[in-house]
């Protein structure tokens, strides 16, 4: 008999996934996670998040370990407080692929998330953060936007574009320019070009020294597909986006239902059994 759980590393998203919707994490969760990294595997948060909206999740969680931040942009050392990497969006790029984007479907509103550790997200006129609180710093002069580095624009349609629409009508317009991604309600954001969620997860686990052969991935928005299609086994939401429902290898329960600890303890039950 043999107790090591099956998979080397388990990767969650944050919201809509290990997050319910009042920003916690289940006690049962939690318990699973735990579990199942005493019995040899090593749990690495996987989010669109950049490092700034996502430290103040991971010190409630005491969470030490590597996350993979922005979208693959960043891999951060939630232990030593560090970015490990780093990869910017090119201002010159994005502001063309803004351009083609607005001339297709009109003005938009904008925000971006700067280049950091405490890399501010900077929010234009109109556009609509919804982040329970989130720190950002509104601005009206369309320099500030440029002013300093960054790893990825925010884009929203004030008239009424809904995000799937959106999403394609950007990707038609720029996506030789930017990777276009819809990470959540409202949230679609252009990064550059081949950065997705897989390449920012392939990084932490060479760090790791775990293959994708040995990752389980959980997910819920289309953000969620690259490591799908990266990971051994992809298991989606029940909340999730049909998008990301078409290419799981699995569906599980909500992010309110405790959908990741479902799993785990079956994976965990079963190991204990063979």
């Amino acid at each position: 008999m043999s107790d090591a759980f099956p998979y080397k590393l388990v990767a969650t998203d944050l919201d809509g996934t290990l997050l319910r919707s009042d920003g916690t994490v289940s006690a049962r969760t939690r318990a699973a996670l735990d579990e199942a990294c005493e019995r040899g595997a090593a749990h690495i948060v996987v989010t669109g998040r950049a490092v700034p909206w996502t430290r103040h999740i991971l010190d409630d969680l005491g969470y030490r370990g590597l996350a993979v931040c922005g979208q693959g942009s960043q891999v951060y050392d939630a232990g030593t407080g560090r970015l490990l990497t780093s990869v910017t969006l090119d201002r010159r790029v994005a502001g063309s692929a803004l351009e083609r984007i607005e001339a297709e479907v009109g003005p938009l509103a904008v925000a971006a998330s700067r280049d950091g550790v405490d890399g501010e997200v900077v929010v234009g006129p109109g556009y609509d953060v919804g982040n329970g609180g989130l720190a950002s710093l509104p601005f009206e002069d369309p320099a500030t936007l440029w002013a300093e580095p960054l790893n990825k624009l925010y884009i929203q349609h004030p008239g009424g574009l809904d995000d799937d629409a959106l999403a394609r009508a950007a990707r038609l317009a720029a996506g030789d320019l930017v990777s276009v991604t819809l990470s959540g309600p409202g949230i679609i954001e252009l990064l550059p070009l081949g950065l997705n969620k897989a390449r920012g997860l392939s990084l932490a686990a060479r760090r790791l020294g775990v293959h994708a052969s040995e990752t389980v991935a959980f997910g819920d928005m289309p953000n969620d597909v690259p490591m799908f299609a990266w990971a051994e086994r992809g298991i989606a939401m029940e909340n999730a986006h049909p998008e990301l429902l078409s290419v799981a290898d699995e569906v599980t329960g909500s992010n309110e239902a405790d959908g990741i600890a479902l799993v785990l303890e079956r994976l965990l039950n079963d190991q204990s059994r063979a």
